[in-house]
């Protein structure tokens, strides 16, 4: 019996050789042929009053008596038909964005809000459940910039911050309305920082030569391998405190009333003193923010994806399955 398991294993590994030798060469094919002109955005939507409202009836359901089960249905449908004879009950569109240091996820929030604003009206809100300790200045400003769309449009902008939102992540935060964080979250770091190791005196230890070529002057200011100059290290600094200042006047733009040289020091701090210092207007989970907003309006959850191609869709459950069977 164990010869033959043994005999079976065997060839099915040996078959799975041959599919993937056979397939993937075909996929990357496809793929780098379509490049992204074939790839379409999935965007998904999920009514949050729903899915509270099926776990609410859930619960009633073990938890009451007939009689009042019979009183809840009664109640419900007639709730329903309340709201089914609004003309329109206001929306609120919610976003997740967890931040990294390239900002990565920047693209989705790209997609998810240009399609938020094709239907969102001013009566509307986006509420962004934000969670960045930074990263780069280009992606994070980005990332804000993405977020200024939505008040452009006039549109009530709503950011809750359950973990942290720090450094480009409050670049982010501090573009909303109302900013909600929870206790111990931690908010702020206004403050720019950029290092690199130098390895020129190994180099030199080990008679290693290392020669850099630039054309203008400031091409290249601080280098790895290279001998670090006064002057390199002052025009870096330069460019340092240049984009804190820019960060600082950005913050300002959306909070003119915080003490920016108090709170702009690089420091942070959690939620409970933050809204002290005008860094954050509500003391509040998103999961308080978001029941609170299901009980006035209609909640959807917006989550923008790439659509499988027909290959994609085709071949990777089959090699999951094969690769699941030896689990």
């Amino acid at each position: 019996m164990i010869e033959y398991l043994l005999n079976y294993s065997y060839f099915a590994l040996q078959v799975l050789t041959i599919v993937l030798l056979i397939f993937l060469p075909i996929v990357l094919v496809m793929r780098g042929k379509s490049g992204h002109k074939n790839e379409t955005t999935k965007i998904s939507i999920e009514h949050i009053n729903a899915n509270f409202e099926d776990s609410k009836f859930a619960f009633k359901t073990v938890l009451s008596d007939k009689k009042e089960l019979k009183k809840y249905r009664k109640s419900l449908r007639a709730s329903q038909k309340k709201y089914s004879k609004l003309a329109q009950k206001k929306r609120s569109f919610i976003c997740q964005f967890e931040g990294d240091i390239k900002a990565s996820q920047v693209e989705q929030l790209r997609r998810e809000i240009t399609a938020i604003l094709l239907v969102a009206s001013p009566d509307d809100e986006v509420i962004v459940v934000l969670n960045s300790a930074g990263g780069t200045i280009h992606g994070y400003g980005l990332a804000a910039s993405q977020l200024s769309r939505i008040r452009d449009k006039g549109i009530t902008l709503t950011v809750c911050v359950d973990s942290i939102a720090a450094s480009g992540g409050y670049m982010m935060a501090c573009v909303a309305d109302k900013l909600s964080a929870a206790p111990f979250a931690i908010v702020g770091s206004i403050g720019v920082i950029a290092q690199i190791p130098n390895f020129n005196k190994v180099l030199k230890d080990k008679n290693i030569e290392y020669e850099q070529i630039t054309a203008g002057e400031y091409k290249r200011t601080l280098t790895m391998f290279g001998e670090n100059t006064l002057e390199g290290r002052t025009k870096f600094q330069s460019e340092i405190d240049e984009a804190h200042e820019l960060f600082k006047e950005f913050v300002m733009k959306f909070r003119p009333n915080l003490d920016i040289d108090k709170i702009a020091t690089g420091e942070h701090w959690f939620a409970t003193k933050a809204i002290e210092l005008g860094l954050v207007d509500e003391i509040a989970t998103s999961d308080e923010v978001i029941m609170q907003r299901v009980l006035c309006r209609d909640v959807y959850k917006i989550k923008a994806g790439r659509r499988k191609n027909t290959i994609e869709r085709l071949i990777k459950p089959g090699v999951k399955s094969i690769l699941d069977f030896f689990r």
